[in-house]
Protein backbone atom coordinates (compact mmCIF):
# COMPACT_ATOMS: atom_id res chain seq x y z
CA UNK A 1 0.00 0.00 0.00
CA UNK A 2 3.13 2.46 0.91
CA UNK A 3 4.75 1.93 -2.59
CA UNK A 4 1.52 2.40 -4.16
CA UNK A 5 1.17 5.86 -2.23
CA UNK A 6 4.71 6.57 -3.33
CA UNK A 7 4.21 5.48 -6.68
CA UNK A 8 1.06 7.50 -6.96
CA UNK A 9 2.53 10.95 -5.76
CA UNK A 10 5.28 10.48 -7.98
CA UNK A 11 2.67 10.45 -11.00
CA UNK A 12 0.97 13.20 -9.59
CA UNK A 13 4.27 15.14 -9.55
CA UNK A 14 5.18 14.57 -13.09
CA UNK A 15 1.56 16.28 -14.43
CA UNK A 16 2.28 19.50 -15.68
CA UNK A 17 1.50 22.08 -13.19
CA UNK A 18 -1.65 23.19 -15.73
CA UNK A 19 -3.42 20.31 -14.83
CA UNK A 20 -3.02 20.00 -11.37
CA UNK A 21 -5.77 21.89 -10.62
CA UNK A 22 -8.38 18.91 -11.93
CA UNK A 23 -11.61 21.17 -11.30
CA UNK A 24 -10.59 23.41 -13.78
CA UNK A 25 -10.94 23.20 -17.10
CA UNK A 26 -7.82 22.13 -19.43
CA UNK A 27 -6.59 25.80 -21.35
CA UNK A 28 -7.92 25.72 -24.82
CA UNK A 29 -4.25 25.61 -26.49
CA UNK A 30 -4.76 21.70 -24.58
CA UNK A 31 -7.75 21.40 -25.24
CA UNK A 32 -7.46 22.03 -29.29
CA UNK A 33 -3.79 20.10 -29.03
CA UNK A 34 -5.76 17.22 -28.17
CA UNK A 35 -8.13 17.13 -30.70
CA UNK A 36 -5.12 16.94 -32.88
CA UNK A 37 -4.10 14.13 -31.41
CA UNK A 38 -7.32 12.40 -31.33
CA UNK A 39 -7.51 13.11 -35.10
CA UNK A 40 -4.55 11.71 -35.81
CA UNK A 41 -5.23 8.64 -33.92
CA UNK A 42 -8.19 8.30 -35.75
CA UNK A 43 -6.16 8.23 -38.97
CA UNK A 44 -4.30 5.71 -37.76
CA UNK A 45 -6.99 3.50 -37.05
CA UNK A 46 -9.08 4.19 -39.78
CA UNK A 47 -5.85 3.17 -42.44
CA UNK A 48 -6.48 -0.30 -40.76
CA UNK A 49 -9.57 -0.94 -42.57
CA UNK A 50 -10.19 2.19 -45.15
CA UNK A 51 -7.90 -0.32 -47.69
CA UNK A 52 -10.11 -3.18 -47.12
CA UNK A 53 -12.45 -2.11 -49.51
CA UNK A 54 -10.50 -1.02 -52.51
CA UNK A 55 -8.33 -3.90 -52.26
CA UNK A 56 -9.24 -5.34 -56.11
CA UNK A 57 -8.60 -2.10 -57.38
CA UNK A 58 -5.30 -2.04 -55.90
CA UNK A 59 -4.75 -5.28 -56.80
CA UNK A 60 -5.65 -3.96 -60.56
CA UNK A 61 -3.50 -1.09 -60.43
CA UNK A 62 -0.73 -2.82 -59.13
CA UNK A 63 -0.66 -5.97 -61.09
CA UNK A 64 -0.49 -8.07 -57.34
CA UNK A 65 -1.64 -11.43 -57.62
CA UNK A 66 -4.40 -12.52 -55.19
CA UNK A 67 -1.80 -13.75 -52.21
CA UNK A 68 -0.10 -10.58 -52.59
CA UNK A 69 -2.28 -8.27 -52.26
CA UNK A 70 -3.87 -9.53 -49.18
CA UNK A 71 -0.14 -8.87 -47.56
CA UNK A 72 -0.94 -4.74 -48.09
CA UNK A 73 -3.35 -5.61 -44.63
CA UNK A 74 -1.49 -7.89 -43.31
CA UNK A 75 2.01 -6.06 -43.41
CA UNK A 76 0.24 -2.92 -41.60
CA UNK A 77 -1.35 -5.11 -39.15
CA UNK A 78 2.13 -7.01 -38.23
CA UNK A 79 3.97 -4.23 -38.37
CA UNK A 80 1.68 -1.82 -35.83
CA UNK A 81 1.05 -4.62 -33.30
CA UNK A 82 4.91 -4.68 -32.96
CA UNK A 83 5.18 -0.75 -32.16
CA UNK A 84 2.09 -0.68 -29.43
CA UNK A 85 3.42 -2.61 -26.77
CA UNK A 86 6.94 -1.09 -27.36
CA UNK A 87 4.92 3.12 -26.81
CA UNK A 88 5.33 2.54 -23.63
CA UNK A 89 8.94 2.08 -23.18
CA UNK A 90 9.21 5.17 -26.19
CA UNK A 91 7.00 7.49 -24.34
CA UNK A 92 8.73 7.53 -21.42
CA UNK A 93 12.10 7.76 -23.28
CA UNK A 94 11.33 10.33 -25.90
CA UNK A 95 8.28 11.73 -23.98
CA UNK A 96 4.22 11.44 -25.11
CA UNK A 97 4.76 14.82 -27.17
CA UNK A 98 7.34 13.63 -29.47
CA UNK A 99 6.59 10.08 -30.08
CA UNK A 100 3.30 11.45 -31.06
CA UNK A 101 4.96 13.55 -33.42
CA UNK A 102 7.61 11.07 -35.07
CA UNK A 103 4.85 8.51 -35.55
CA UNK A 104 1.97 11.44 -37.01
CA UNK A 105 5.16 12.59 -39.12
CA UNK A 106 6.07 9.08 -40.12
CA UNK A 107 2.97 7.86 -40.94
CA UNK A 108 2.52 10.85 -43.20
CA UNK A 109 5.61 10.29 -45.30
CA UNK A 110 4.57 6.16 -45.11
CA UNK A 111 1.45 7.53 -46.83
CA UNK A 112 2.94 9.45 -49.64
CA UNK A 113 4.69 6.43 -50.20
CA UNK A 114 2.27 4.31 -50.22
CA UNK A 115 0.50 6.62 -52.79
CA UNK A 116 3.24 6.70 -54.92
CA UNK A 117 3.92 2.90 -55.55
CA UNK A 118 4.08 1.18 -58.64
CA UNK A 119 4.43 -2.32 -57.42
CA UNK A 120 3.03 -4.96 -54.88
CA UNK A 121 6.60 -4.76 -53.11
CA UNK A 122 6.77 -0.84 -52.89
CA UNK A 123 3.21 -0.90 -51.21
CA UNK A 124 3.67 -3.75 -48.99
CA UNK A 125 6.99 -2.16 -48.01
CA UNK A 126 5.38 1.19 -47.43
CA UNK A 127 2.33 -0.57 -45.52
CA UNK A 128 4.56 -1.61 -43.39
CA UNK A 129 6.17 1.29 -42.58
CA UNK A 130 2.71 3.03 -41.84
CA UNK A 131 1.54 0.69 -39.51
CA UNK A 132 5.18 0.66 -37.31
CA UNK A 133 5.12 4.12 -37.39
CA UNK A 134 1.47 4.93 -36.98
CA UNK A 135 1.56 1.95 -34.21
CA UNK A 136 2.31 4.76 -31.46
CA UNK A 137 -0.34 7.14 -32.05
CA UNK A 138 -3.05 5.18 -30.54
CA UNK A 139 -1.20 4.09 -27.01
CA UNK A 140 0.08 7.64 -26.56
CA UNK A 141 -3.21 9.32 -27.34
CA UNK A 142 -4.58 7.15 -24.30
CA UNK A 143 -1.90 8.45 -22.00
CA UNK A 144 -1.62 11.73 -22.92
CA UNK A 145 -5.79 12.10 -21.67
CA UNK A 146 -4.79 11.32 -18.31
CA UNK A 147 -2.00 14.02 -18.25
CA UNK A 148 -3.97 16.57 -20.29
CA UNK A 149 -7.26 16.43 -18.23
CA UNK A 150 -6.43 14.66 -15.12
CA UNK A 151 -8.36 11.40 -13.21
CA UNK A 152 -12.43 13.03 -12.38
CA UNK A 153 -12.37 14.33 -16.00
CA UNK A 154 -11.33 10.85 -17.32
CA UNK A 155 -14.64 9.35 -17.89
CA UNK A 156 -15.54 12.06 -20.34
CA UNK A 157 -12.57 11.97 -22.30
CA UNK A 158 -12.70 8.12 -22.41
CA UNK A 159 -16.20 8.33 -24.09
CA UNK A 160 -14.54 10.94 -26.54
CA UNK A 161 -11.35 8.95 -27.29
CA UNK A 162 -13.55 5.20 -27.11
CA UNK A 163 -16.11 7.01 -29.58
CA UNK A 164 -12.87 7.81 -32.35
CA UNK A 165 -11.25 4.39 -31.49
CA UNK A 166 -14.68 2.60 -32.56
CA UNK A 167 -16.18 4.68 -34.93
CA UNK A 168 -12.91 4.38 -37.35
CA UNK A 169 -13.04 1.34 -38.26
CA UNK A 170 -16.85 1.20 -38.33
CA UNK A 171 -16.18 3.75 -41.12
CA UNK A 172 -13.35 2.77 -43.02
CA UNK A 173 -14.50 0.17 -45.58
CA UNK A 174 -17.44 2.45 -46.31
CA UNK A 175 -15.41 5.58 -46.88
CA UNK A 176 -12.30 3.65 -48.80
CA UNK A 177 -15.26 2.22 -50.94
CA UNK A 178 -16.60 6.14 -51.69
CA UNK A 179 -13.34 7.70 -52.40
CA UNK A 180 -11.92 4.73 -54.55
CA UNK A 181 -15.38 5.21 -57.24
CA UNK A 182 -15.38 8.86 -56.97
CA UNK A 183 -11.59 9.34 -57.15
CA UNK A 184 -9.29 6.36 -57.17
CA UNK A 185 -6.89 3.93 -54.54
CA UNK A 186 -4.71 6.35 -54.20
CA UNK A 187 -6.38 9.16 -52.61
CA UNK A 188 -6.63 6.51 -49.73
CA UNK A 189 -3.69 7.60 -48.66
CA UNK A 190 -3.13 10.97 -49.98
CA UNK A 191 -5.77 12.42 -48.06
CA UNK A 192 -3.99 11.63 -44.73
CA UNK A 193 -0.90 14.08 -45.90
CA UNK A 194 -1.90 17.68 -45.16
CA UNK A 195 -4.10 16.83 -41.91
CA UNK A 196 -1.26 14.80 -41.01
CA UNK A 197 1.71 17.77 -41.52
CA UNK A 198 -0.51 20.50 -39.90
CA UNK A 199 -1.44 17.61 -36.68
CA UNK A 200 2.53 17.25 -36.34
CA UNK A 201 3.62 20.76 -36.05
CA UNK A 202 0.53 21.96 -34.01
CA UNK A 203 1.26 18.80 -31.55
CA UNK A 204 4.88 19.96 -31.72
CA UNK A 205 3.56 23.62 -31.17
CA UNK A 206 1.15 22.92 -28.40
CA UNK A 207 1.46 19.78 -26.18
CA UNK A 208 4.02 20.43 -22.85
CA UNK A 209 3.37 17.02 -20.64
CA UNK A 210 5.81 15.94 -20.20
CA UNK A 211 10.22 15.76 -20.30
CA UNK A 212 11.87 13.69 -22.16
CA UNK A 213 14.61 10.88 -20.85
CA UNK A 214 16.85 10.90 -23.43
CA UNK A 215 19.36 8.41 -21.56
CA UNK A 216 16.68 5.25 -21.55
CA UNK A 217 17.69 4.82 -25.16
CA UNK A 218 21.17 3.98 -23.85
CA UNK A 219 19.86 1.32 -21.82
CA UNK A 220 17.03 -0.17 -24.81
CA UNK A 221 17.69 -3.72 -24.64
CA UNK A 222 18.18 -4.89 -28.30
CA UNK A 223 17.60 -8.31 -27.57
CA UNK A 224 14.43 -8.02 -26.00
CA UNK A 225 13.54 -5.60 -29.16
CA UNK A 226 13.76 -8.59 -31.56
CA UNK A 227 11.86 -10.96 -29.01
CA UNK A 228 9.14 -8.24 -28.68
CA UNK A 229 9.53 -7.92 -32.79
CA UNK A 230 9.08 -11.75 -33.10
CA UNK A 231 6.70 -12.58 -31.05
CA UNK A 232 3.92 -9.81 -31.71
CA UNK A 233 4.78 -9.87 -35.46
CA UNK A 234 4.57 -13.71 -35.35
CA UNK A 235 1.63 -13.74 -33.77
CA UNK A 236 -0.31 -12.14 -35.84
CA UNK A 237 0.93 -13.55 -39.37
CA UNK A 238 0.11 -16.78 -37.69
CA UNK A 239 -3.86 -15.18 -37.20
CA UNK A 240 -3.80 -13.50 -40.41
CA UNK A 241 -2.76 -16.62 -42.85
CA UNK A 242 -3.34 -19.28 -41.50
CA UNK A 243 -6.65 -20.51 -41.97
CA UNK A 244 -6.42 -19.44 -45.84
CA UNK A 245 -3.64 -21.96 -45.60
CA UNK A 246 -5.14 -24.74 -43.21
CA UNK A 247 -2.94 -23.62 -40.36
CA UNK A 248 -0.51 -25.81 -39.30
CA UNK A 249 -0.21 -27.92 -42.18
CA UNK A 250 1.42 -25.53 -43.83
CA UNK A 251 4.95 -25.14 -43.50
CA UNK A 252 5.29 -21.14 -43.24
CA UNK A 253 2.86 -21.13 -40.83
CA UNK A 254 3.94 -23.92 -38.72
CA UNK A 255 7.67 -22.04 -38.78
CA UNK A 256 6.31 -18.71 -37.49
CA UNK A 257 4.00 -20.24 -34.70
CA UNK A 258 7.17 -21.90 -34.10
CA UNK A 259 9.36 -18.56 -33.94
CA UNK A 260 6.31 -17.02 -32.16
CA UNK A 261 6.47 -19.00 -29.41
CA UNK A 262 10.60 -19.27 -28.95
CA UNK A 263 10.64 -15.26 -29.05
CA UNK A 264 7.67 -15.21 -26.31
CA UNK A 265 10.03 -16.88 -23.99
CA UNK A 266 12.73 -14.80 -24.70
CA UNK A 267 10.90 -12.30 -24.40
CA UNK A 268 9.80 -13.08 -20.86
CA UNK A 269 13.22 -13.92 -20.00
CA UNK A 270 13.96 -10.55 -20.70
CA UNK A 271 11.05 -8.86 -19.19
CA UNK A 272 12.37 -10.32 -16.28
CA UNK A 273 15.90 -9.61 -16.10
CA UNK A 274 16.80 -6.72 -18.20
CA UNK A 275 17.87 -3.78 -16.10
CA UNK A 276 15.26 -1.49 -18.16
CA UNK A 277 12.97 -4.09 -20.17
CA UNK A 278 11.26 -2.82 -23.83
CA UNK A 279 7.97 -3.62 -22.47
CA UNK A 280 6.79 -3.50 -19.02
CA UNK A 281 3.90 -6.30 -17.78
CA UNK A 282 3.47 -4.33 -14.11
CA UNK A 283 0.05 -3.13 -15.11
CA UNK A 284 -1.37 -6.51 -15.85
CA UNK A 285 -0.53 -6.93 -12.13
CA UNK A 286 -3.50 -5.12 -11.53
CA UNK A 287 -6.69 -7.70 -11.50
CA UNK A 288 -8.81 -5.11 -12.79
CA UNK A 289 -7.09 -3.81 -15.62
CA UNK A 290 -5.75 -7.73 -16.48
CA UNK A 291 -9.17 -8.47 -16.74
CA UNK A 292 -10.61 -5.46 -18.69
CA UNK A 293 -7.40 -6.39 -21.16
CA UNK A 294 -9.06 -9.70 -21.69
CA UNK A 295 -12.68 -8.19 -22.08
CA UNK A 296 -10.72 -6.05 -24.37
CA UNK A 297 -9.62 -8.48 -26.32
CA UNK A 298 -12.91 -10.24 -26.77
CA UNK A 299 -14.05 -6.64 -27.40
CA UNK A 300 -11.64 -6.52 -30.50
CA UNK A 301 -13.28 -9.91 -31.72
CA UNK A 302 -16.90 -7.82 -32.01
CA UNK A 303 -15.52 -4.66 -33.21
CA UNK A 304 -12.72 -5.66 -36.00
CA UNK A 305 -14.12 -9.18 -36.39
CA UNK A 306 -17.73 -8.47 -37.38
CA UNK A 307 -16.48 -5.34 -39.21
CA UNK A 308 -15.04 -7.96 -41.12
CA UNK A 309 -17.60 -10.58 -41.73
CA UNK A 310 -20.59 -8.10 -42.15
CA UNK A 311 -19.22 -6.79 -45.67
CA UNK A 312 -17.81 -10.57 -46.36
CA UNK A 313 -21.93 -11.16 -46.47
CA UNK A 314 -22.74 -8.29 -48.43
CA UNK A 315 -20.48 -8.71 -50.99
CA UNK A 316 -20.36 -12.64 -51.84
CA UNK A 317 -24.08 -13.84 -51.00
CA UNK A 318 -25.75 -10.08 -51.86
CA UNK A 319 -23.73 -9.16 -54.17
CA UNK A 320 -23.28 -5.17 -53.29
CA UNK A 321 -21.02 -3.10 -54.12
CA UNK A 322 -18.61 -1.21 -52.06
CA UNK A 323 -20.98 1.63 -52.01
CA UNK A 324 -24.04 -0.49 -51.16
CA UNK A 325 -22.08 -2.03 -48.77
CA UNK A 326 -21.14 1.33 -46.48
CA UNK A 327 -24.32 2.07 -46.50
CA UNK A 328 -25.58 -0.47 -44.89
CA UNK A 329 -22.78 -0.86 -42.27
CA UNK A 330 -22.96 3.13 -41.55
CA UNK A 331 -26.00 1.77 -39.24
CA UNK A 332 -23.75 0.70 -36.63
CA UNK A 333 -21.63 3.98 -36.95
CA UNK A 334 -24.63 5.97 -36.55
CA UNK A 335 -26.15 3.72 -33.24
CA UNK A 336 -22.59 4.51 -31.89
CA UNK A 337 -22.51 8.03 -32.38
CA UNK A 338 -25.99 7.82 -30.45
CA UNK A 339 -24.79 5.78 -27.82
CA UNK A 340 -21.35 7.51 -27.03
CA UNK A 341 -23.64 10.55 -25.29
CA UNK A 342 -25.92 7.73 -23.73
CA UNK A 343 -22.98 5.94 -22.95
CA UNK A 344 -21.38 8.73 -20.89
CA UNK A 345 -23.57 9.54 -18.75
CA UNK A 346 -24.89 5.81 -17.41
CA UNK A 347 -21.02 5.57 -16.68
CA UNK A 348 -21.45 8.12 -14.01
CA UNK A 349 -24.62 6.52 -12.31
CA UNK A 350 -24.68 2.73 -12.56
CA UNK A 351 -21.91 0.55 -11.92
CA UNK A 352 -19.24 0.11 -15.17
CA UNK A 353 -19.57 -3.27 -14.28
CA UNK A 354 -23.11 -3.89 -14.58
CA UNK A 355 -22.76 -1.44 -17.65
CA UNK A 356 -19.96 -3.79 -19.07
CA UNK A 357 -22.51 -6.59 -18.83
CA UNK A 358 -25.20 -4.64 -20.70
CA UNK A 359 -22.77 -4.32 -23.16
CA UNK A 360 -21.11 -7.47 -23.88
CA UNK A 361 -24.95 -8.94 -23.96
CA UNK A 362 -26.41 -6.30 -26.97
CA UNK A 363 -23.35 -7.88 -28.69
CA UNK A 364 -24.49 -11.83 -27.75
CA UNK A 365 -28.12 -10.27 -28.88
CA UNK A 366 -26.93 -8.94 -31.80
CA UNK A 367 -25.07 -11.58 -33.24
CA UNK A 368 -27.83 -14.14 -31.77
CA UNK A 369 -30.20 -12.31 -34.24
CA UNK A 370 -27.96 -12.67 -37.22
CA UNK A 371 -27.64 -16.51 -36.78
CA UNK A 372 -30.71 -16.89 -38.43
CA UNK A 373 -29.45 -14.98 -42.05
CA UNK A 374 -30.30 -16.22 -45.22
CA UNK A 375 -29.66 -15.36 -48.87
CA UNK A 376 -32.41 -12.84 -48.75
CA UNK A 377 -31.17 -10.37 -45.89
CA UNK A 378 -30.44 -7.10 -47.22
CA UNK A 379 -30.35 -3.04 -45.53
CA UNK A 380 -34.17 -3.55 -43.26
CA UNK A 381 -32.86 -7.15 -41.96
CA UNK A 382 -29.61 -6.07 -40.62
CA UNK A 383 -30.58 -2.87 -39.34
CA UNK A 384 -31.75 -3.96 -35.93
CA UNK A 385 -28.63 -6.14 -35.45
CA UNK A 386 -26.41 -3.41 -36.12
CA UNK A 387 -27.98 -1.02 -33.78
CA UNK A 388 -27.94 -3.30 -30.78
CA UNK A 389 -24.21 -3.84 -32.42
CA UNK A 390 -23.48 -0.50 -31.88
CA UNK A 391 -25.16 0.33 -28.69
CA UNK A 392 -22.98 -2.54 -27.56
CA UNK A 393 -19.95 -1.56 -28.36
CA UNK A 394 -20.07 1.84 -26.75
CA UNK A 395 -21.48 0.18 -23.21
CA UNK A 396 -18.12 -2.13 -23.69
CA UNK A 397 -15.82 0.28 -24.36
CA UNK A 398 -16.62 2.89 -22.13
CA UNK A 399 -16.91 0.83 -19.09
CA UNK A 400 -13.77 -1.47 -19.78
CA UNK A 401 -11.67 1.50 -20.09
CA UNK A 402 -12.65 2.77 -16.74
CA UNK A 403 -12.68 -0.72 -15.07
CA UNK A 404 -9.04 -1.33 -16.84
CA UNK A 405 -7.65 2.31 -15.84
CA UNK A 406 -9.34 3.25 -12.87
CA UNK A 407 -7.34 2.10 -10.10
CA UNK A 408 -3.88 2.38 -12.07
CA UNK A 409 -1.21 4.77 -10.63
CA UNK A 410 -0.28 7.52 -13.33
CA UNK A 411 3.58 5.96 -13.32
CA UNK A 412 1.80 2.74 -14.78
CA UNK A 413 -0.63 4.54 -17.03
CA UNK A 414 2.28 4.69 -20.28
CA UNK A 415 2.59 1.09 -20.49
CA UNK A 416 -0.47 0.51 -19.55
CA UNK A 417 -2.11 2.06 -23.16
CA UNK A 418 0.19 -0.23 -24.90
CA UNK A 419 -0.50 -3.25 -23.50
CA UNK A 420 -4.39 -2.59 -23.38
CA UNK A 421 -4.06 -1.36 -27.12
CA UNK A 422 -2.30 -4.63 -27.83
CA UNK A 423 -5.10 -6.82 -26.35
CA UNK A 424 -7.77 -5.16 -28.28
CA UNK A 425 -5.76 -5.80 -31.83
CA UNK A 426 -4.58 -9.08 -30.59
CA UNK A 427 -8.52 -9.98 -30.60
CA UNK A 428 -9.20 -8.85 -33.56
CA UNK A 429 -6.80 -10.47 -35.20
CA UNK A 430 -7.75 -13.39 -32.98
CA UNK A 431 -11.63 -12.82 -34.45
CA UNK A 432 -10.95 -12.56 -37.76
CA UNK A 433 -8.65 -15.95 -37.18
CA UNK A 434 -11.35 -17.61 -35.62
CA UNK A 435 -14.29 -16.60 -38.43
CA UNK A 436 -12.33 -17.31 -41.04
CA UNK A 437 -11.99 -20.93 -39.90
CA UNK A 438 -15.60 -21.74 -38.90
CA UNK A 439 -16.33 -20.69 -42.49
CA UNK A 440 -14.01 -22.70 -43.97
CA UNK A 441 -15.01 -25.90 -41.70
CA UNK A 442 -18.85 -25.37 -41.74
CA UNK A 443 -18.78 -24.10 -45.50
CA UNK A 444 -16.90 -28.11 -46.38
CA UNK A 445 -19.78 -29.69 -43.76
CA UNK A 446 -22.56 -27.70 -45.47
CA UNK A 447 -21.82 -27.85 -48.98
CA UNK A 448 -21.41 -32.05 -48.45
CA UNK A 449 -24.96 -31.70 -46.79
CA UNK A 450 -26.58 -29.93 -49.52
CA UNK A 451 -24.55 -31.96 -51.98
CA UNK A 452 -26.16 -35.04 -51.29
CA UNK A 453 -29.79 -33.53 -51.01
CA UNK A 454 -29.08 -32.07 -54.21
CA UNK A 455 -29.82 -35.33 -56.03
CA UNK A 456 -31.84 -36.29 -59.97
CA UNK A 457 -34.18 -38.09 -57.82
CA UNK A 458 -35.89 -35.46 -56.01
CA UNK A 459 -39.18 -34.46 -57.87
CA UNK A 460 -38.36 -30.56 -57.04
CA UNK A 461 -34.50 -30.61 -58.19
CA UNK A 462 -35.35 -31.89 -61.10
CA UNK A 463 -38.23 -29.33 -61.77
CA UNK A 464 -35.26 -26.56 -61.14
CA UNK A 465 -33.05 -28.09 -63.48
CA UNK A 466 -35.98 -28.25 -66.29
CA UNK A 467 -37.28 -24.57 -65.47
CA UNK A 468 -32.95 -23.86 -65.40
CA UNK A 469 -33.05 -25.29 -68.96
CA UNK A 470 -35.74 -23.96 -70.53
CA UNK A 471 -34.40 -20.36 -69.23
CA UNK A 472 -31.59 -21.07 -71.07
CA UNK A 473 -32.45 -22.68 -74.37
CA UNK A 474 -35.41 -19.90 -74.52
CA UNK A 475 -32.27 -17.17 -74.13
CA UNK A 476 -30.43 -19.28 -76.68
CA UNK A 477 -27.80 -20.56 -75.01
CA UNK A 478 -25.39 -22.68 -76.96
CA UNK A 479 -25.20 -25.46 -73.72
CA UNK A 480 -28.87 -25.40 -71.29
CA UNK A 481 -28.11 -28.67 -69.82
CA UNK A 482 -24.88 -27.24 -68.60
CA UNK A 483 -26.01 -23.73 -67.53
CA UNK A 484 -28.39 -25.49 -65.45
CA UNK A 485 -25.66 -27.34 -63.56
CA UNK A 486 -23.75 -24.64 -63.18
CA UNK A 487 -26.78 -22.39 -61.65
CA UNK A 488 -27.97 -24.93 -59.55
CA UNK A 489 -23.96 -25.58 -58.10
CA UNK A 490 -23.88 -21.52 -57.79
CA UNK A 491 -27.26 -21.83 -55.69
CA UNK A 492 -25.80 -24.57 -53.67
CA UNK A 493 -22.37 -22.96 -53.03
CA UNK A 494 -24.41 -19.93 -51.72
CA UNK A 495 -26.34 -21.30 -49.23
CA UNK A 496 -23.44 -23.16 -47.85
CA UNK A 497 -21.71 -20.03 -47.34
CA UNK A 498 -24.63 -18.25 -45.91
CA UNK A 499 -25.02 -21.21 -43.60
CA UNK A 500 -21.31 -20.95 -42.68
CA UNK A 501 -21.63 -17.21 -41.97
CA UNK A 502 -24.50 -18.07 -39.65
CA UNK A 503 -22.37 -20.98 -37.58
CA UNK A 504 -19.71 -18.23 -37.40
CA UNK A 505 -22.66 -15.73 -35.57
CA UNK A 506 -23.51 -18.33 -33.61
CA UNK A 507 -20.41 -18.91 -31.91
CA UNK A 508 -19.76 -15.05 -31.85
CA UNK A 509 -22.95 -14.77 -29.35
CA UNK A 510 -21.59 -17.66 -27.44
CA UNK A 511 -18.36 -16.30 -26.82
CA UNK A 512 -19.95 -12.57 -25.96
CA UNK A 513 -22.47 -14.15 -23.72
CA UNK A 514 -19.58 -16.32 -22.29
CA UNK A 515 -17.71 -12.44 -21.24
CA UNK A 516 -20.74 -10.77 -20.11
CA UNK A 517 -20.43 -12.23 -16.21
CA UNK A 518 -16.64 -11.53 -16.27
CA UNK A 519 -16.68 -7.78 -15.01
CA UNK A 520 -18.72 -9.28 -12.01
CA UNK A 521 -15.10 -11.00 -10.94
CA UNK A 522 -13.62 -7.61 -10.93
CA UNK A 523 -13.10 -4.99 -8.22
CA UNK A 524 -15.91 -2.27 -8.92
CA UNK A 525 -13.84 0.58 -9.66
CA UNK A 526 -15.59 3.86 -9.20
CA UNK A 527 -14.58 6.83 -11.01
CA UNK A 528 -10.92 7.42 -12.49
CA UNK A 529 -10.58 9.72 -9.06
CA UNK A 530 -10.67 7.16 -6.96
CA UNK A 531 -7.45 5.15 -4.95
CA UNK A 532 -4.28 4.82 -6.81
CA UNK A 533 -3.12 2.02 -4.62
CA UNK A 534 -1.75 -0.80 -7.41
CA UNK A 535 -3.80 -3.93 -6.46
Amino acid sequence: MATGARLAAAGADAMPAEVQDESAFPPLPVFFAFIMMAFGMFMAILDIQIVSASLGQIQAGLAASADEISWVQTSYLVAEVVMIPLSGFLSRALSIRWLFVFSCAGFTLASLLCALSTSIGEMIAARALQGFVGGAMIPTVYAASFLMFGRKRQTGVTVTVSFIVTLAPTLGPALGGWITSVLSWHWLFLINIIPGILISFGVATLVKLDAPNLPLLKKIDLLGLVALAATCGGAVFVLEEGARYQWFEDRTVLTMACVALCAALLLWWRVTTAEEPIVSFRPLGNLNFLGGSLMGAVFGIGLYGLVYLYPLYLARIAGLSSGQIGNTVFVTGLFMALGAPIAGWVSQRIDVRVMACIGFLLLATSTWMTHYIDIEWRFNELVLPQALRGLGIMCCIVSVSVMSFGTLPNPLIKDATGLFTLFRNVGGAIGIAIINTIVLERFNHHYSRLGEATNPGRAEIVERYDMMTGLAAARGMPDPEGFALRALANEVNRQALVMSYADAFWVLSLLFVAFSVVPLFLKKPGTFADAQEVH
